[in-house]
């Protein structure tokens, strides 16, 4: 149509520039005229020769706007969509837009929990093959397994600097999306290599009775935990424990069944179920007998580490008036340790690894590595406060969100700061158990 439009005011132009060629006079003149009108005919021919030219140029630039004006009129008045990626019809391709912050925000925190959930369902596994096949084998399994969990920590590295504010968000976020992907690739790998070296759609017969005899233990440990265990760490892990092998009896049955029935692949699945419920319900055990042994060596470090406490506020009573946060200090420790001293003299029931986290926390700040027994302490109270943590995570994995993670991976780490990574320890299981009582346990 542009084109149509050009070539008309062409046209025009050229009809205009050749018509005063079509109206000249060819009447001879005359004779008595002839001088007199020779000067007023030069003047008018080259008025007339200016004129036209310009007239015919108006004209074409006058019908190139109205074309110009028309396409404008017809775009902005087409009802066909623009096509997607563009920005209006007509238009090129636009660049993807970035999804939007909360949208890669949730992605994150998913993936931690996808990548979390799987490694420990690998570990778990891993530790059902073991029996059956020799070290060279799950030798592969459990270095991938090591590396998925340094692709974890760093994710959630970056997920803990970007909670603390780091600038750039969005890129924060992508990159814990990109090594939780990572993870998620090797753990996959490591999962189906791992259950084809089991051969539990084949023939799962070998497995199931490793999971048998696997259950007759654990059911015994069940059995002879100490029921008079009271802490609120390990609050219902007892029941918790008795209904796992309750659930894995079900489906220990169920795998008899589907197997003698020649449906390997049904049992493959109740069996891994089974093995499922019979890890959850070890955690809960060993995390019963484990806070026992804690709290016996806590009882016996109290009293060293006491005179251990002393010995690293001594050079702050040496006369020399401290002021500011030091003396605040120094006030603090001197009433904490009154108070232990006080409560465990008393005759009355005390939690000995409750009594010790005070003593460590309270000269952690004054500590001048003077004494040896108290590094030992903080040592004994973060590896409970972990453990009991990751323990807690396990068994409720289905309910627990990604920030208890984040902190549980960042207390791993911290090795050089015990008290701090005993801290972070007990707000991760903390979160966790906010996180359970508003979605509920699913064993």
């Amino acid at each position: 149509m542009r084109v149509a439009h050009a070539l008309l005011g062409v046209m025009a132009g050229v009809v205009w520039l050749v018509l005063p060629w079509m109206t000249i006079n060819d009447d001879p003149p005359v004779a008595g005229t002839r001088v007199s009108a020779a000067a007023p005919a030069e003047d008018e021919s080259s008025g007339t020769d200016l004129v036209l030219p310009v007239a015919a140029l108006v004209v074409v630039v006058a019908l190139a706007a109205y074309a110009s004006i028309r396409r404008i009129r017809r775009t902005r008045s087409r009802t066909t969509p623009a096509a997607a990626g563009t920005t209006h019809v007509g238009a090129y391709p636009s660049p993807a837009a970035p999804p939007p912050l909360a949208d890669l925000d949730d992605r994150s925190r998913a993936a931690l929990v996808g990548a979390d959930n799987r490694l420990r369902t690998l570990r778990e596994e891993i530790t059902f093959a073991a029996p059956g096949a020799g070290p060279e084998e799950m030798a592969p399994f459990t270095r991938e397994a090591a590396a998925a969990e340094a692709e974890l920590a760093a994710a959630c590295a970056i997920r803990r600097r970007y909670e603390e504010g780091v600038p750039e968000e969005a890129a924060a976020l992508a990159g814990v999306v990109g090594r939780c992907e990572e993870a998620e690739r090797r753990l996959t790998g490591a999962a189906e290599g791992l259950r084809a070296l089991r051969g539990l759609d084949r023939d799962p017969a070998a497995a199931l009775a490793s999971a048998e005899t696997r259950f007759r233990e654990l059911t015994a440990r069940t059995a002879g935990a100490d029921t008079a265990l009271t802490d609120d760490s390990v609050t219902g892990y007892l029941e918790l424990a008795k209904d796992s092998l309750v659930t894995a009896t079900v489906h220990l049955n169920q795998t008899h069944q589907a197997t003698a029935s020649g449906r390997p692949e049904d049992a493959a699945q109740h069996l891994r179920a089974a093995e499922t419920a019979i890890a959850r319900a070890d955690v809960l055990v060993t995390a019963m007998n484990r806070l026992c042994e804690a709290r016996t060596e806590a009882a016996r470090l109290i009293p060293p580490a006491l005179t251990g406490a002393e010995a690293e506020l001594a050079p702050f009573r040496d006369g020399t008036a401290y002021e500011g946060e030091t003396y605040a200090r120094l006030l603090h420790a001197d009433a904490v340790l009154a108070a232990v001293r006080q409560e465990t003299t008393s005759g009355l029931p005390y939690d000995p690894l409750g009594v010790l986290r005070r003593i460590v926390h309270a000269t952690a700040p004054l500590a001048t590595g003077r004494s040896g027994v108290l590094p030992v302490a903080a040592l004994l109270v973060a590896r409970e406060s972990v453990a009991a943590a990751d323990d807690y995570v396990t068994v409720h994995r289905e309910a627990v969100g990604a920030a208890p993670r984040v902190l549980l991976s960042q207390a791993r780490l911290l090795t050089d700061d015990l008290p701090r990574a005993d801290a972070l320890a007990r707000e991760a299981r903390d979160l966790a158990e906010r996180d359970v009582r508003l979605r509920g346990h699913a064993a």
